[in-house]
Parts: structure tokens; sequence; C-alpha cells
């Protein structure tokens, strides 16, 4: 355990134990301040065999279905603005008679999600510090239920429909804080990281789906192409409710609002032992002591997130820096518009793959679970970075050289697109095992209980803001550079690789007190994967 298990309180501040037998002694010293000692302070949750945790395996996907509502907009709204009825109600009509959605229209439409979830991170995820996390994330998948009731009722009017996708929006930004915030809560630190994964897992599952039901539909001539993907969403809001019932609350959260025994057979839970389990007296003393000191520091402030007691601010740009990288990436270039590019590339049904796009997806966050928790977060994101630059690199070259041999008033060369297609696969892949869940992991587990809800809301809000950019100019620069735009995201992908190295540190295997305490001593990223427990820092030292 790390010495947090021996924590450090202002003298008369220590917890009170809620175990029959004492555990929390006063040790005084000259030369330090009065600390609390549990007897169990050397006792670790013990890390089992995989099958062991398949309760809070099956818990955790509960939790993380949020992300399969996101992901299910992503994947269904990029073949929403190719199909028929779609645009001949929201679009412009052409001379010819026939419709189309401007570029103004189509970034509005699909970018302006992005912008409703980014509000409704900043606002809606304070409902967990409120509330809890699991009823703060049934509040906001009701938000989001509303949103789709708006769109579903859109006949005509473009701008109801724009209205209804912020409203949804502010439900999912609430979804994408609390939700993984909850996951990092709850999981044993043995499989946090894999856990927390989870929810890019249903990001992509949702994609995929998405893609899946707009091929199911494209063919009727009404409102079915793109009502009915719409109206299952009060499917899967009534199974993230039912689910968010079977879950246990944040032990964290309830140790914060003196609900004690709950917390204890909240961890209890999650790790598979009993509640009088010396690990788990161990782990409640850890925590209570940490949240003992952040609450005599007072009520968390927004103006806090800004100040660099405690290593905060260098967290909180860190966060915002991961999560606009992983949008910079460029995957949302493909996903948001991955009809679009395949029919420019030649393909006779472009909405065939985009199935193909979403299967490489999901079965490659597969891999992901294993790696994230078996390598590392720095070295995912470090390769990662490096792999998909030369997939965008290879790619862009391609359709700028290769594509059109004849001119783009020509037929597209068959060989060229196969290259580019082969290559996006690629580059979904590395982007699935690396950015797309670790992203999510890093901002879980690096900020302490006290500012974590607003710190995760600024990161995943500047995740959105980008999301949104690239959303809405992408019809824009592709039209005016075609697939020279793949360099832009090359260059990101190349300063994210030098970002990660030297401002993000390795957070494996480590409990959310010891990450905050490592941040706080100032370690070097670059050193931060030698930096586990106690025994190591002694030895280096």
């Amino acid at each position: 355990m790390s010495e947090f298990a021996t924590s450090r309180v202002e003298s008369g501040s220590q917890p009170t134990s809620m175990h029959s037998t004492p555990v929390v002694q006063k040790l005084e010293t000259d030369e330090s301040p009065i600390q609390t000692k549990s007897e169990y302070t050397n006792a670790e949750l013990p890390a089992k065999p995989i099958a062991a945790y398949w309760t809070v395996i099956c818990l955790c996907l509960m939790i993380a279905f949020g992300g399969f509502v996101f992901g299910w907009d992503t994947g269904t709204i990029s073949g929403f603005v190719n199909q028929t009825d779609f645009k001949r109600r929201f679009g412009q009509m052409k001379s010819d008679g026939t419709y189309y959605l401007s570029d103004v229209r189509t970034g509005l439409i699909v970018g302006i999600f992005n912008i409703g979830c980014a509000i409704g991170g900043l606002t809606l995820g304070r409902l967990g510090d409120m509330y809890g996390r699991r009823i703060g994330l049934m509040c906001v998948v009701l938000v989001y239920i509303v949103g789709i009731v708006i769109q579903i009722a859109s006949s005509n009017k473009w701008y109801q429909y724009f209205i209804g996708r912020i409203v949804s929006g502010m439900g999912v930004g609430g979804i994408a804080v609390l939700s993984p915030t909850l996951i990092s809560e709850t999981a044993p630190k043995h499989i946090r990281g894999t856990c927390v994964s989870f929810y890019q897992l249903m990001i992509t599952l949702g994609i995929f789906l998405g893609y899946c039901t707009n091929y199911g539909t494209k063919d009727y001539s009404n409102s079915v192409q793109w009502r009915v993907p719409l109206g299952l969403n009060f499917a899967f809001a009534i199974f993230m409710i039912a689910g968010m019932l079977m879950v246990p609350e944040s032990p964290r959260f309830l140790v914060e609002k003196g609900r004690y025994e709950d917390a204890k057979r909240s961890l209890a839970k999650s790790n598979k032992v009993t509640v009088e389990d010396p690990s788990i007296i161990a782990e409640m003393d850890t925590i209570m002591a940490n949240v003992e000191t952040e609450r005599l520091a007072g009520n968390a402030t927004w103006g806090e997130l800004f100040s660099s007691k405690g290593a905060i601010l260098p967290r909180v740009i860190m966060g915002i820096m991961i999560q606009s990288l992983q949008q910079l990436t460029g995957n949302n270039y493909f996903f948001y518009y991955g009809t679009t590019i395949f029919n420019a590339v030649g393909m006779k049904d472009s909405f065939q793959t985009s199935i193909v796009l979403g299967i490489v997806n999901f079965a490659s966050t597969f891999v992901a679970l294993y790696t994230v928790d078996k390598f590392g977060r720095r070295k995912c994101l470090l390769g990662g970075s490096a792999s998909m630059a030369i997939c965008f690199v290879i790619f862009s070259t391609v359709g700028v050289t290769s594509l059109y041999p004849n001119g783009k008033d020509q037929p597209s060369s068959k060989a060229a697109g196969n290259v580019m297609i082969v290559f996006t696969c690629l580059f979904i892949f590395f982007f699935a095992i690396s950015w797309a869940p670790i992203a999510y992991v890093i901002v879980a587990e690096s900020y302490p209980l006290r500012v974590k809800n607003r710190a995760m809301a600024i990161a995943v809000g500047a995740n959105w803001i980008w999301g949104f950019l690239i959303g809405f100019f992408t019809p824009f620069i592709t039209s005016a550079i075609g697939f020279s735009y793949g360099y832009v995201f090359m260059g990101c992908l190349v300063f994210s690789f030098f970002y990660v190295f030297f401002f993000v540190c390795e957070t494996k295997g480590l409990t959310l007190e010891e990450v905050n305490e490592m941040y706080v001593e100032g370690v070097k990223p670059w050193k931060s994967g030698n930096w586990i427990s106690k025994e190591n820092r002694v030895s280096e030292e």
C-alpha cells in the first residue's frame, strides 16, 4: 500500500473508524504532524484471476452502456445526412428538383451535438456531486431522451432537429463525465484501466450497430430511414436506467457523504470479499483519510482548478490536452463522414463500407481491454500516435496522388481506393486500442475526488468542442483541399507523441489516492512507470 494509507491530517481531524475493533491510533512525534494509522495499513486488496471479477465486470459494463448512446448517435448521424428522406425534409432543393444539405447545414447538424455535450458536461456533470454518480446518470439519460423526442417530432424544420441535437448532446455530455467517473471509483485497481475502457467498447458497439441500422433502413423512401434508429434510443434509455438500479454507488462518494457502512459494502461487492476483510478496512481508512483531508481544505471551487496547489492545474491542462488530442487524431473524420468519404473513393455502397469500419472499430477495442492494463497507459498512447500518423501519411498521399489519375471529373482508381480503405481500417484499429479508450482512462484516474467532476467536465468539454469544430469545418476543408486534410491530423499525431512522453504519467496499478500522491510529489512522467509502490521509491532513493 502507498504511504497514503498512513494519511496525514491535522490534529483532531482524523476520521472516526467504523469497525468494532479500534483501528485508528494517534502517532505523535517531535518531528511530524499527528497522523492516523490503521492496524491494517499493510493489507492489500488482492489481485485475483480475471474470472474472480465477473460480477464487477458486469456491473461496470452496465455503467459503461452510457457510451453506447454516444456511439449510436455517431454511427447513425453519418448515415442520416446521406439519406433521401432526411435531405428532403431538412435540406434545400436544387434547380433540377433534387434535395441536398449544404456544407453549413450539414456541419451544424452533425457538429452541434458536441456543443450540447460540452454544455452538459460542465453543468449536468455536477449532478454526480450533488446526488451521487448513479442518480446523476439516470437524470442525464432522461435529458438525452427529451432531445430524442424533439428530433423525432421534427417534420421539415431543420432548426427544430438542430435544437433536439443540442438537448440530446447535453445528456450525452453528462454521461461522458459520470460514467467513467463511477467506473474508476468502483472498479478494483487491478482491472480499473480495463473497466474504464468498457466505456469506449460501448461507444464502438453503438457506432457499429448504428451503421447496421442505417444500412437496414436506407432503402425506405419515408421517415423510417431515420426515425426508427432514433426511436430505438428509448429502449436503450430504459436499459441504462434499469442497469443503474443494480450497480453500487461510488465508495468515495459515499464516504464523502458520511455513509460509511454503504461505502464498505460497495467496496466489498466490487472486490469480491466480505465487509470485514482487512483489505477493505485498510482501503476504507485510506479513502476516509483522503476525504477528510480534502474536507478540511473547504468546498472545492471552479477557481481551484486553476491553482498550482496540489498540482491540480497541471493535471487540468493535461486532461484538456489529452481529450483535445483524442479528437485531433482524426478519428471523427472517418466516423462522422464515413459514407461521404467512401463515396469519394468509388465504393458502390458506402453504407456497407461503414459497417466494415464499425466491425473493425468494435473488434479492435477488445484488444484494448487487454493492452491497457498489460502495457500501461503511456506505451499504448505513444504507440498509437506513431502508428496512426503513418496510416494518415499513406491514406492522404494515395488520395492526393493516385485516386484520380485522370482528374476528379473522371472515375477514381479502384486500386487506390482499396489501399485507402485498408489504411483506414488500420488507422481505426490503432485508434481503438490506444487513444480511443485511454484518453478516458487518463482523465478518470488523474484527479482527486474533491475536484474530480469539475476537472473531468472541463477536460471532456474540450473533447466536445474539438468534435464540433471538426464536425462543422470538415465539409468545407475537404471541399477545398480534399485528402490533403489528412496531413493536418498527421501533424497533430506527431505532436501528441511528444506531449504524452513529456507530460503524461503512468497510472497503471495505482490506487486513485496513489495517483494523486504521485502528481503531488512531482514525479517526472518518463520516470513514472517505476513509481509503483513505497518500496520502489525507497529503493530508488
